[in-house]
């Protein structure tokens, strides 16, 4: 439980720094780094550079699971920590257009990719640490916790955000809205105790003792789990496209088209994300009896049906019809899906290239859709003027990711998508077999194809 809480810490941490980002891109940056423009342009390509941040997530989940699984998951987690949180306090010290002209939003572009890149390889990491010390049939129950910062995240920076907004909005533009970012610096240091005083994975503990790292993990990883790594990032498709537009989007949709108050477009967000944080851990103890495909089908199918309505109630204008419209989609329709993600794409890899599996699979996912979900939104509603394009948009993310994971491998059963991971069961895995196989001389081809295949 310590280390399921660790993550959880951490997580939220990490996600304080990504997301305070989506909220500042939606209320602050159009006017004070792209104020030689249109308000809906401005709006537009402050999204955008909020999207780039995606762009460097790949990037990230590829370098950080390759040393993930030759140097060990808990010291990647602390250099996440503090290259997200220096990027993060730099971010609320920036000057605005105004002072430095166009070096300005140039600058918050690239730091906004030295936030990509350090949560390309967080999420991968605090997901295997949770899972990989849980046991067996508490896997779902224990993946969630590292699954909890992102809501748990969101929250927080909302409410950072909220409290600096109560001021004067002339004292909120030159400097109340850099106190988010700043504050990040007291989060940092608590994340970093916590993360400092954490004992390695098991699983990996057990790999390197038995000298069965791989040298080229994402080579290998691709060579044995290629299927699964796409089926993964258009099983987790509509998850984060969902969120982001949640999180992000619906802070200026609400704000600018539906003429709901900052506070409450602030206050939606924020109460639909503690609502998550308390779903989680319950579909994912779930998911331990009833299976993690099971639920994560239900996640992607409840946030198709959701979006619609979701989106009547917020045409309505009314602030608390807004707030129960980012509670059902965000706090509810989202949580059998995202409260599972952590155990069902965790043990579908073996352990010896899990970390760059898992990362590699969701940062995928994250380019393809998260990373210009509200980018595309806005986009899709100034050319049409209407919410329904967006609701379709949004209907056709979450039937892909319906067909992913359809098709990912293993049964809808207790057990469903699994990698045994128990070290009384790992003596059935192929790293297992490789490392027995490389501790004897090969004595057929066969056995000397295995061990070169898990190098």
């Amino acid at each position: 439980m310590r280390v399921a809480l660790a993550s959880f810490v951490g997580t939220t941490v990490e996600y304080y720094d990504f997301f305070i980002y989506g909220t500042a891109a939606a209320l602050v940056f159009p006017t004070l780094f792209f104020p030689d423009v249109s308000p809906a342009i401005g709006i537009l390509l402050s999204f955008a550079t909020f999207g780039v941040g995606f762009l460097a997530r790949p990037l990230g989940g590829i370098v950080f699971g390759h040393f993930g699984d030759r140097v060990g998951r808990k010291q990647m987690l602390v250099i996440s920590l503090v290259g997200m949180g220096a990027a993060t306090v730099l971010m609320g010290l920036l000057p605005g257009y105004a002072q430095i002209g166009i070096a300005a939003p140039i600058l918050l572009t690239l730091l906004r990719l030295v936030q990509g890149f350090a949560v390309g390889g967080e999420w991968g990491g605090a997901t295997l640490m949770a899972v990989e010390h849980a046991p067996t049939a508490k896997k779902g129950f224990f993946g969630s916790f590292s699954q909890m910062g992102a809501p748990a995240g969101t929250s927080i920076a909302t409410l950072a955000f909220f409290a600096a907004s109560q001021l004067p909005d002339e004292q909120f533009l030159s400097w109340g809205w850099r106190l988010p970012f700043l504050f990040s610096a007291v989060l940092i240091v608590i994340g970093l105790f916590i993360r400092l005083s954490l004992t390695e994975s098991p699983d990996f503990a057990e790999i390197k003792a038995n000298s069965a790292v791989v040298r080229m993990p994402i080579a290998v990883a691709f060579r044995k789990h290629s299927k699964e790594i796409f089926l993964i990032a258009g099983t987790y498709l509509s998850q984060g496209v969902f969120a982001y537009i949640c999180m992000a989007y619906l802070v200026s949709y609400g704000t600018t088209v539906a003429g709901i108050s900052r506070t409450f477009a602030l206050a939606g967000v924020f109460v639909a994300g503690l609502v998550a944080v308390l779903l989680y851990p319950v579909l994912g103890a779930l998911s331990d009896t009833f299976g993690r495909k099971t639920m994560y089908l239900l996640g992607a199918v409840t946030m198709g049906v959701a979006i619609g309505p979701a989106f009547a109630l917020i045409n309505t204008g009314n602030p608390w019809l807004f707030m129960t419209a980012q509670v059902l989609v965000f706090g509810i329709a989202m949580a059998p899906a995202a409260g599972v993600t952590g155990s069902l794409f965790t043990m579908i890899f073996d352990a010896d290239v899990r970390y760059s599996g898992v990362s590699i699979g969701y940062t995928i996912s994250q380019v393809a859709g998260s990373a210009f979900a509200p980018t595309i939104a806005t986009a899709l509603y100034a050319s049409t003027n209407t919410s329904n394009s967006i609701v379709l948009y949004l209907l056709i993310v979450s039937t892909i990711s319906v067909v992913s994971v359809v098709l990912l491998p293993g049964g809808w059963g207790r057990k469903g998508a699994t990698r045994q991971l128990d070290a009384d069961q790992r003596t059935s895995t192929p790293s297992a077999t490789a490392t027995a196989a490389s501790s004897t001389p090969p004595t057929t081809d066969a056995a000397r194809s295995l061990r070169t295949l898990d190098k």
